[in-house]
């Protein structure tokens, strides 16, 4: 890869100065190893981030706007924080002071070990307010450790594309929410492909370990050595099942965006003459009127044969629908997992599911070429 500058100096608190060379980055943590030669140095160690605890206090060590070693006190605010940098968020939340140019430096517990990496701040102002984040000790260290024996960073890979299982879906699925994370898509002839894992999975349980918020699946996968086969549990129609999956090496970033297929499609039209059956029923039950997928639709969309479904025409602006951010040329290929490649169908599904007495569906929308995404949405009252 290119590099970012052409040299790199490193000053020690003497202000002795040396030039580094990069042993290895990782731009998934956004962390990066550096090499001088030099002999004598004081050191720091890593420690525990997964014995720390709010409350506990945590001091921190930097080079705010580049004025020089500074250090700042404060107390862990919240442990595995998300905050929507990546699918590696699992952050350590402080009130210790952190500002521009601390990033890289460390976070200490009260023992001088390391327990983070500073990182990011939100600020609406650029400086302090209290909401720094670390990246914890238990994911910086076996990146460096990687990093300074081969250069680079391996991680596991199964494969899928997931997403949490937030409330408006765990509702469409009729399970707890938080408690698993949902499999929107899996990338043929993959690991979770060969194991049997399905496009509407829910996976509960990876290797031991309860899939949740805090403990996701790409966390625990991508921590998980290469080639090792590990139990998951998932819910399929309602029902637990067992599978067996052999972890892979997660290949490069830009192979995995093109595996996905990343794109984008202009709106459809509503010029399809009539309403086909079902139409009135979506539109009274969703909010959203739908037509078929037809051959100019498809044509116009960009669509391979293989994408199956309906078409929004038009959705209400007031709807639950458009609150979860669906629109006029969106493909919806399942509702609560039966595929719908017709008004009627869709109308049908819908209209189960209230008389189960659901208040909520799990439609299944795919947006141009990108890729499939699950949406909990509400039905509207009937009138």
């Amino acid at each position: 890869p290119p590099q970012p500058v052409e040299s790199i100096t490193v000053t020690l608190a003497d202000r002795r100065e040396f030039k580094a060379r990069v042993v290895g980055r990782d731009t998934l943590t956004d962390v990066a190893l550096l090499k001088i030669d030099a002999t004598g140095l004081p050191y720091v160690k890593f420690g525990n981030s997964q014995k720390v605890r709010v409350g506990d206090w945590a001091i921190a060590i930097g080079n705010p706007f580049g004025l020089g070693g500074t250090v700042t006190a404060g107390i862990v605010s919240a442990l595995h924080r998300n905050i929507g940098s990546g699918q590696y968020d699992r952050y350590i939340q402080t009130d210790a002071s952190i500002n521009q140019g601390n990033s890289g430096g460390p976070l200490f517990d009260l023992d001088g070990n390391v327990i983070g990496m500073n990182t990011a701040i939100f600020s609406p102002t650029g400086g302090n307010v209290g909401l720094g984040f670390s990246i914890p000790a238990e994911l910086a260290r076996p990146v460096v450790e990687q990093l300074r024996a081969n250069g680079t960073v391996k991680r596991g890979y199964l494969g899928v594309g997931i997403q949490p299982l937030t409330t408006d879906i765990a509702a469409g699925l009729g399970l707890p929410k938080d408690k698993g994370e949902i499999v929107a898509s899996v990338e043929p002839s993959g690991p979770a492909a060969r194991a049997g894992i399905k496009q509407g999975d829910v996976i509960v349980r990876i290797n031991g370990q309860d899939v949740t918020y805090d403990n996701t699946l790409s966390f625990i996968i991508a921590n998980t050595p290469v080639g090792t086969s590990v139990p998951i549990e998932l819910i399929r129609d309602g029902a637990r099942r067992n599978l067996s999956v052999t972890v892979a090496q997660r290949p490069a970033e830009s192979i995995v965006q093109a595996r996905a297929g990343f794109g984008a499609a202009p709106d459809a039209d509503d010029s399809t003459p009539g309403k086909p059956p079902g139409t009135e029923q979506a539109r009274a039950s969703l909010g959203i009127t739908l037509q078929p997928l037809t051959p100019a639709l498809r044509q116009q969309l960009r669509l391979p044969a293989t994408v199956q479904g309906v078409v929004i025409a038009g959705i209400n602006p007031s709807s639950d629908a458009a609150s979860e951010g669906l629109q006029r040329g969106d493909i919806i290929l399942s509702i609560n997992q039966r595929p719908t490649t017709t008004p009627a169908e869709a109308a049908a599904v819908v209209d189960a599911a209230r008389k189960a007495g659901r208040d909520t569906v799990l439609l299944l929308v795919q947006r141009g070429t990108n890729p499939p995404l699950y949406r909990g949405v509400k039905l509207l009252p009937v009138k």
